[in-house]
């Protein structure tokens, strides 16, 4: 392989997709696809732009619709398949049918440990609420526990452990039960602000943490405890769609390029790529890997806000000479700021190939 080009590797991503901007199906092809990876896409919703525009037009796959295109697939043996990514699913019955999948994919790889790979983004709701129907969650409780990586966010984790993270050691706790509850290999809790778990005695300096994201990770030990890592990296003050899909797309290949470039050549053959008991948690792959999706994303993110402020800038004063109603302004507005802070990812592809490492994973100082 080229330098910057991460092994071959044949993903099937199953997620949603845009015809306008950057999340789902739209972010992971493009970004798996720039640095190597050949992409099969199995959409399960086709939306003219992403909600967060809080209007949009379009069609949501039934699980009948997903299952077929897999079957499809199937008769003509192209289920030659690395790594599946599998993100958001409209109702239950999808995310069974991906679960389907993913665990059809499974049984025919059954006799060549390590040879297939399944990331799974329980995509169920962010900041304190779901954003799916209530019959989603038991749907990925009963799936996540045949995937290898999953890759909650905060929320997510609360609602799948049944701990509310509070605290530094309920969010070890969190991810201690997740490992236990579902046995999976892997986990990723994908954004955390410490500055809303540490209490003052133990946070002197809220301006030391305020600013922070901080991304905890684990790999399990042979006994099913965890192998916790954290990495803490700079808050980008500006809300934007399709960052999860981002990191999922990067988390894929990198995690791939971290097993075949490990020092152990087994590990490649082992089931669901666990190391060996001796490997510290920040030499893990999966440590090395978010080091460097964290990297690129950085980077993609800062010149998205750059690119942000310039077209915010051209567009003031048009949007100060608008006309209209209160509500109507203000949707207007709302639709400037939107799309302005679309996540620029087509002129910024070098830095998904050559991420420049400053986050390091650290060992985790708590108790758990």
């Amino acid at each position: 392989m080229t330098a910057d080009l991460v092994p071959e590797t044949r993903v099937l991503a199953v997620a949603s997709h845009v015809v306008y901007g950057h999340v789902g199906n739209k972010m992971a092809t493009l970004v798996m696809q720039s640095m190597g990876c050949d992409v099969a896409n199995l959409n399960t919703v086709h939306f003219s732009n992403h909600t967060g525009y809080r209007q949009f037009k379009g069609t949501r796959a039934t699980a009948e619709e997903i299952r077929n295109l897999y079957e499809g697939m199937c008769m003509n043996n192209l289920t030659d398949i690395d790594v599946m990514l599998s993100g958001y699913a409209p109702s239950a019955a999808a995310v069974e049918a991906v679960g389907y999948i993913g665990q059809d994919l499974q049984r025919k790889a059954a006799d060549r440990p390590g040879s297939f790979f399944w990331v799974l983004d329980p995509v169920m709701g962010d900041q304190g609420r779901l954003y799916v129907n209530d019959d989603v969650v038991p749907a990925y409780k009963n799936t996540i526990q045949h995937a290898d990586l999953i890759l909650p966010n905060q929320f997510e984790a609360e609602v799948l452990s049944g701990i509310q993270i509070t605290s530094l050691s309920t969010l070890a706790q969190a991810i201690t039960k997740i490992h236990s509850l579902y046995n999976i290999p892997h986990v990723i809790i994908t954004s955390v602000q410490l500055s809303k778990l540490l209490p003052s005695s133990e946070n002197p300096s809220p301006s030391s943490t305020q600013n922070l994201l901080t991304i905890i990770g684990s790999t399990t030990l042979s006994n099913g405890q965890p192998r916790l890592f954290r990495i803490d990296v700079p808050a980008i003050d500006c809300f934007f769609s399709g960052t999860g899909d981002m990191f999922a797309a990067l988390t894929v290949a990198r995690l791939r390029e971290a097993v075949f470039d490990d020092s152990n050549p087994e590990l490649r053959n082992t089931k669901s790529w666990v190391s060996p008991d001796e490997v510290r948690p920040i030499d893990l792959p999966l440590a090395k890997a978010t080091e460097k999706v964290l990297a690129s994303m950085h980077d993609v993110l800062e010149r998205t806000i750059e690119a942000r402020d310039r077209e915010l800038a051209a567009t003031a004063a048009k949007a100060e000479t608008a006309t209209g109603t209160e509500e109507e302004l203000q949707k207007k507005e709302h639709l400037r700021r939107t799309k302005a802070a679309e996540i620029r990812l087509v002129r910024n592809v070098k830095f998904l190939r050559e991420p420049t490492v400053e986050f390091k994973a650290r060992e985790w100082e708590g108790d758990y």
